[in-house]
């Protein structure tokens, strides 16, 4: 005991120095307490009250993020004894989180049937903006014991979140379905974790033993640990094999529910996961696994599974979630690069998705309030019926796909070009491949994107459309009409986006 008196006073300076750029956390931290006790109080009153507050309380939280990038010009910070680590890539990450909550902090209230649920809102507000701290923390963690915590932190949330609307029988086996697998996946990183710092003494990805143990160690060994944890990181990022639970999740969710999942965890995971390759990269001793040819074989598979597997689908919910997979792969191409370009195109193809995905989804949740249409069969002649609406889903899935005057074709593009400007370097057969591929699975995508607006504009309807009672949420529309505006503003000017990350 007397031995550790003399590093306290050492270690409360560094928490002290650490909690000066650990702000939008710990604003993050305050709002969730301020939820909490105002849907404790207001009961199932308090939807309104907590929407406004998460709203208004995300924009305080992006304004500290932006603060921070002043702290980063120079070099990262180190946090919390090397537990977190603050970088410029960190801050992107976390902008996009931020800045995708709040229009989902909208969405959710505007939703009919998350309305409709008996135990009103607040709670789900609560655990979203729980899950915005696990976020944020998996975007900035540098140490398997935090890297493991801030998943589960995000992983528990979701589960609750896809299982919200119990009493119906899709969301209740959604929640069952993403419980079970997420415990499994859970089970395999915990163990690949366990592996490594059986091999290394270490967890800390900055400390000196995690490393060099691991590459004195026996190979197969070592990379059945770093193997097992990155499974743990697929089953966030839904790519393939890892992708099983995706489709019935998606389809089962709440929409709003399915936006989150197919938007905030998707871009922390990518900055955990690079987070987490980068050491292994700069390591010239290890030689267990070759990550560009891991991470290329991920990709091409993902790209394929996922686009094919959409072609087939009726149910538009299913057919985004096997397009999010196909997404996934695409943006693991960024990954393969392991430069500093490639990342910058990651960054901005996860913001331009997350755009027109939002988008996409919103506008399923206005023609299921409008119409009660959830199939593309149900979707004939809606958009003579709903002209704005129906241009905005055209406009969304245009960049879905990738094609020039939005951002999505910016994203593709600076992907590919990162990925072709690696390749010039080395000529990896691997890098060729994933270009192929990529090119070739956007013009598969293509295929069943265009379903939606043939059935929208084209085909017409066999029977008179019936509208419900209550119909979509007026303010519903705006916000569609103001992402597709930035689906065209940014693909016209990506500088704009650029700059902010």
């Amino acid at each position: 005991m007397n031995e550790l008196l003399p590093l306290i006073p050492g270690q409360l300076e560094d928490v002290l120095t650490s909690l000066r750029s650990f702000v939008p956390e710990l604003c993050l931290s305050g709002l969730f307490l301020l939820v909490f006790l105002t849907d404790l109080i207001a009961g199932k009153q308090s939807a309104w009250l907590c929407r406004s507050l998460v709203s208004a309380g995300l924009l305080v939280v992006l304004f500290t993020d932006l603060q921070q990038v002043a702290l980063v010009l120079r070099e990262a910070k180190v946090l919390f004894g090397n537990t977190l680590i603050l970088t410029r890539t960190a801050i992107s990450f976390k902008l996009i989180i931020d800045f995708f909550a709040v229009f989902l902090a909208l969405y959710v209230g505007l939703d009919r049937k998350l309305e409709q649920h008996p135990k009103g809102l607040g709670d789900l507000y609560t655990i979203i903006t729980a899950s915005l701290l696990g976020l944020h923390l998996m975007t900035m963690s540098f140490n398997l014991l935090m890297l493991f915590l801030s998943v589960e932190m995000v992983s528990l949330a979701s589960y609750l979140l896809a299982a919200y609307r119990s009493e119906s029988g899709f969301s209740a086996e959604a929640g069952l379905k993403y419980v079970l697998f997420g415990a499994v996946s859970s089970a395999v990183m915990l163990y690949g974790i366990s592996l490594i710092y059986s091999l290394s003494g270490s967890l800390n990805y900055l400390g000196s033993n995690m490393l060099p143990g691991l590459a004195a160690a026996n190979p197969v060994l070592a990379g059945l640990a770093v193997v097992l944890t990155l499974a743990g990181l697929g089953f966030k990022l839904s790519f393939t094999p890892m992708h099983f639970w995706a489709p019935d999740v998606y389809q089962g969710a709440p929409t709003p529910v399915t936006a989150y999942l197919s938007i905030l965890p998707k871009a922390s995971g990518f900055a955990l996961l690079t987070n987490f390759l980068i050491p292994f990269l700069v390591y010239e001793r290890w030689h267990a696994i070759d990550f560009r040819v891991l991470i290329s074989v991920i990709a091409i598979a993902s790209m394929i599974v996922g686009n094919f597997a959409a072609i087939w689908q009726k149910n538009i919910k299913r057919m985004l979630a096997y397009s999010s997979i196909g997404h996934t792969g695409f943006l693991l191409m960024a990954v393969t690069t392991f430069t500093a370009q490639g990342i910058r195109s990651l960054t901005f193809y996860i913001a331009a998705y997350a755009i027109a995905n939002l988008a996409a989804l919103m506008l399923v949740t206005y023609f299921s309030d409008e119409t009660n249409a959830e199939d593309l069969e149900a979707y004939r002649g809606l958009g003579l019926k709903y002209p704005v609406a129906a241009v905005c889903f055209t406009i969304s899935l245009i960049s879905l796909t990738g094609l020039p005057a939005t951002v999505g074709f910016n994203g593709k593009l600076l992907v590919f070009s990162s990925v072709y400007s690696i390749y010039q370097q080395n000529h990896s057969i691997w890098l060729l491949l994933l270009l192929i591929t990529g090119a070739l699975t956007t013009v598969v995508s293509l295929f069943y994107y265009i379903k939606v607006p043939l059935y929208l504009f084209i085909k017409k309807a066999e029977k008179v459309i019936e509208e419900t009672e209550e119909g979509a949420a007026p303010s519903l529309l705006p916000i569609i009409i103001i992402l597709s505006f930035l689906v065209i503003l940014l693909g016209i000017f990506p500088d704009f986006l650029s700059f902010l990350l």
